[in-house]
């Protein structure tokens, strides 16, 4: 889907202790007419204090505050806005903290400017931003406890996080929806158990790539720049 075929301009969101990053966005989004830069300040809190009308955010790694990606990225969630980490890329803890904490995903500072637009569009609609930076966060985290699932249940998580319905992935398998809905309630149940939640369907998804049973999509780029 191209820009010009969105009915909505995102509202984003900067947060970061160093005025040139931000003029940089400002340049960037200042003729991509869906995206509008609505507001920055140095910290969550600050933010927060100006507007919580915001689909996005993208969100500095290290702030003077001394507050954490897991902090920033949870607040932001309670007011239900996504975050895209922007950084240099040379913390990968903090990189691991901001990936528990569900960011939807990293743009380094150094990506191309279409690289950046395409990583707000996509988090600003709910989508995650699945880079190879998000990818080895994921991957280096030691405390990303395993959880086992039968074959079956893998199936019905690979089925569901990939799109599918109660009723397609039933269909699919030969069973019930409510059965899937049983099956789905038992996935969710160990991913809490091992402290990775899953409240949304898109969390269903990011568990999945996390654990190798689905692959790391490949966006593919459209005439407009856009990945979708």
């Amino acid at each position: 889907m191209s820009a010009k075929e969105y009915s909505t301009v995102l509202r984003v969101g900067m947060v970061d202790d160093h005025r040139s990053p931000v003029w940089g966005i400002e340049r960037i989004l200042e003729d991509v007419p869906d995206l509008q830069l609505s507001t920055s300040a140095t910290t969550v809190g600050a933010l927060l204090d100006q507007t919580r009308n915001l689909d996005v955010v993208l969100l500095d790694l290290r702030l003077g505050d001394g507050t954490t990606p897991m902090e920033n990225v949870s607040r932001l969630a309670e007011h239900q806005i996504g975050t895209v980490v922007y950084t240099s890329g040379e913390h990968p803890d903090l990189l691991r903290s901001a990936a528990r904490a569900g960011t939807l995903g990293v743009v380094l500072k150094s990506a191309s400017e279409q690289e950046i637009v395409d990583a707000i569009r996509a988090a600003g609609h709910g989508e995650e931003v699945l880079t190879t930076e998000w990818a080895a966060a994921i991957d280096g985290d030691p405390n990303l406890a395993a959880v086992n699932l039968s074959p079956q249940l893998q199936r019905v998580l690979t089925l569901y996080a990939s799109g599918g319905t109660s009723a397609s992935v039933g269909a699919e398998l030969g069973v019930a929806p409510d059965t899937v809905n049983e099956y789905l309630k038992r996935i969710r149940q160990k991913y809490a158990d091992a402290g990775r939640p899953t409240r949304t369907k898109l969390d269903l998804f990011k568990r999945a790539v996390e654990d190798g049973w689905l692959p790391m999509p490949q966006r593919s780029v459209s005439d407009d720049g856009y990945q979708p």
